[in-house]
């Protein structure tokens, strides 16, 4: 990327500041770790930020972006937060409620429950929306959905939205069923693949460019993108981006493991090893045992609660796991239960109604993921239009 005068100008300036971070060779940067190119764009704005847990800046010894912003004189209004919360503590599903931070004053929005689209009253008093959350590059890891609602907004009210582009940790890869029209939720809400190998910046990209907003409408926005990430670099996230996906490993196991939660099998909520086990209590699952128990910040009411679960233990998988149905088929075929296997949440959360009836159909993993073959070269085409990062 080529660098005008004035960005060389900003970059000195900023230095003399010490707010200039010059990267070692091959270290990321997030976007948020690039103040010489979004500064000038806050300069004089009323700012809402949409933070977590996740919105850190590794190089400034994990300082919250919130404080960050804060420390530089930038006129914040508000923090949006999404699903789990400002400190990412909630649980999945669990109601978040508005608040104040202690540490800053600001006033806390929850983007989750009843309100996942900011109002036009809670973005009346600011004029640009910032988003900064660590996605992990599935169709139904809600932080994409929470940007959407914020692009819709802003484009209804006339606000700018800027993106501090984070590396996604999935995202050498593309994977799983499209979206089939007809099953968008808030844990799909757009015709992209399970794994869809993009950025929260390419993807905000490609949501403004296809029209993909309420209306067909697009918004004013800008990505901050990283320096020295691509596609194929490995990313180990410095924290955890929700209660569970605590390491590396559960965030390239859950791509496959989450499908357990349209079904009666336990992913191993209620461990300290979600999404990297799987079971049910009823010992032909497997000699692997595990039992599901109320975990305070991490899963309070998990399924099979203090039930003894038999089934596996996937911790000794390869880190280059990738999307597989093999071990959602096997578990359905050892359960015998047919129908009684899923339950009403399964076709949502796969965005389709085709994997069910091909498992009851008796299909193979092979042949249920050559049926999408075709419409993944087609998404392959589109989503070249939109990479930042080759």
């Amino acid at each position: 990327m080529k660098f005008s005068f004035l960005s060389l100008f900003l970059t000195g300036i900023l230095s003399l500041f010490g707010l200039f971070v010059t990267p070692s060779q091959g270290q990321i940067l997030m976007g948020d770790e690039q103040p010489e190119l979004y500064l000038p764009l806050l300069q004089g704005k009323r700012v809402g930020i949409v933070a977590n847990q996740t919105s850190i800046m590794p190089q400034r010894n994990n300082l919250q972006v919130v404080d960050f912003l804060m420390e530089q004189g930038v006129n914040l209004k508000k923090v949006f937060v999404p699903e789990h919360g400002f400190r990412g503590t909630a649980d999945a599903g669990e109601k978040v409620d508005n608040s104040v931070d202690q540490k800053t004053g600001l006033p806390i929005i929850s983007l989750y429950g009843n309100n996942k689209k900011p109002s036009p009253e809670q973005i009346k008093d600011v004029d640009v929306l910032v988003f900064d959350l660590q996605d992990v590059g599935t169709r139904f890891y809600t932080y994409i959905s929470t940007m959407h609602y914020i692009m819709e907004a802003a484009a209804e009210n006339d606000k700018k939205v800027i993106i501090f582009d984070r590396p996604n940790p999935n995202g050498h890869y593309i994977a799983g069923p499209m979206l089939k029209k007809g099953f968008e939720s808030f844990v799909g809400m757009h015709p992209i693949p399970i794994v869809h190998g993009l950025t929260v910046g390419e993807l905000a990209q490609m949501i403004n460019g296809e029209k993909w907003l309420k209306g067909g409408k697009t918004c004013d926005l800008e990505v901050i993108p990283m320096k020295n990430w691509e596609h194929s670099t490995a990313y180990s996230l410095p924290v955890k981006p929700s209660p569970n996906l605590p390491n590396d490993l559960s965030i390239h196991l859950y791509p496959s493991t989450c499908l357990f939660e349209g079904t009666v099998i336990s992913l191993g909520r209620g461990t300290h090893f979600p999404f990297q086990v799987y079971g049910y209590p009823d010992p032909k699952f497997g000699s692997f045992t595990f039992t599901p128990v109320s975990i305070d910040g991490m899963s309070k009411n998990p399924p099979h609660q203090d039930k003894l679960c038999y089934g596996k233990d996937l911790r000794a998988e390869s880190m280059d796991h990738q999307f597989s149905l093999s071990y959602l088929l096997e578990a359905y075929e050892i359960s015998g239960m047919k129908e009684k296997f899923f339950n009403n949440y399964f076709n949502t959360l796969v965005g389709t109604d085709e994997i069910k009836k091909a498992m009851l159909a008796g299909k193979s993993a092979q042949e249920i993921e050559a049926s999408w073959a075709s419409d993944l070269e087609t998404y392959k085409l589109l989503r070249n239009k939109y990479l930042i990062y080759r």
